[in-house]
């Protein structure tokens, strides 16, 4: 009987979108995966191993902390899940509280703690999401907001830029062009877009700021992108924006929280090729079915 073929750790990422820092920690730390070793130690991973890693990820995709995913695989199918809540809520308290003090290296940790340990879908989905929202909330006329927003958004953009760049520099090919859509100074969804992007294996160019809207026909000739993604935090003049895009081929992603204000607008239009999105990560599945592939490798979050 011939002897069961193991897997090497590129291969595990290849197979299951898990970059080598995150399997290692959920090792080392959580006692998840426990791999076969070779002379030099080399991980090597079993079907069952793959099989498992893809429970830890639909527990992790329903909410669950890295911590509780053990006890849950262990669980009897019939027992009831302890609830996760209490674990993204507690982490989202420590960021704003860093936040609040402008302590940006309690920050970096944090979050560089989450990012080994969470594919970045499920930090987008449970903690980065929620936690601009309760920013957001707590903006709304408190004393000192703009300095926090400030502070906030200045991380925020040079720590996911940083990434993007890195990723860039490792992938190939025409790039999806992200483009924030809206007047605003700042778009945090935008980048969160972009870093989900990047992390999947598409690499990005980002436009930080509209183009004058004639020309954004032009940005898409130069640089040949397979997609365009605009990010709308506000409403817009949709005949407008109708007519800027109307020489733009490609297909199209409108993505944001203003999204459901031009709900009847959008639903009007004729163009094949645009897609009306409401969050980064229904963003993401699009561009995923629109490449008509499970991207081959996700790269460090």
């Amino acid at each position: 009987m011939p002897s069961e073929t193991l897997l090497p750790i590129r291969e595990v990422t290849r197979l299951t979108g898990i970059n080598p820092v995150t399997l290692r920690a959920w090792e080392r730390r959580y006692g998840l995966i426990v791999p076969q070793r070779t002379g030099k130690g080399h991980r090597l991973y079993s079907q069952e191993d793959v099989q498992r890693i893809q429970q830890i990820l639909t527990w992790l995709d329903r909410g669950a902390a890295v911590s509780q995913v053990k006890a849950l695989l262990q669980a009897n199918p019939g027992e009831s899940p302890a609830p996760a809540g209490s674990d993204w809520q507690a982490l989202r308290e420590q960021l704003k509280e860093a936040i609040a003090a402008l302590a940006e290296r309690r920050l970096e940790q944090q979050l560089n703690q989450a990012m080994a340990l969470y594919p970045a879908p499920t930090l987008c989905e449970q903690l980065l999401m929620p936690l601009l929202a309760d920013l957001e909330l707590r903006w709304q006329g408190q004393f000192a907001a703009g300095l926090e927003q400030v502070f906030f958004h200045s991380w925020l953009r040079s720590k996911l830029g940083a990434r993007v760049y890195h990723n860039n520099h490792q992938l190939g090919g025409a790039p999806l062009l992200l483009v924030n859509g809206s007047d605003l100074a700042f778009d945090p969804r935008l980048w969160l877009m972009a870093w989900l992007a990047s992390n999947a294996g598409y690499p990005v160019q980002v436009f930080d700021w509209p183009p004058p809207g004639n020309e954004l026909s032009l940005a898409v000739a130069q640089l040949r992108p397979w997609a365009l993604l605009l990010s709308i935090d506000k409403s817009l003049d949709m005949a407008r924006l109708q007519r800027n895009l109307v020489d733009v081929e490609i297909p199209k992603l409108l993505c944001g929280r203003a999204v459901s204000i031009h709900k009847h607008a959008l639903q009007a239009w004729t163009d094949e090729t645009l897609f009306a999105l409401d969050s980064p990560q229904a963003a993401l599945q699009c561009l995923r079915q629109l490449r008509g592939e499970q991207p081959e490798i996700h790269l460090q979050g």
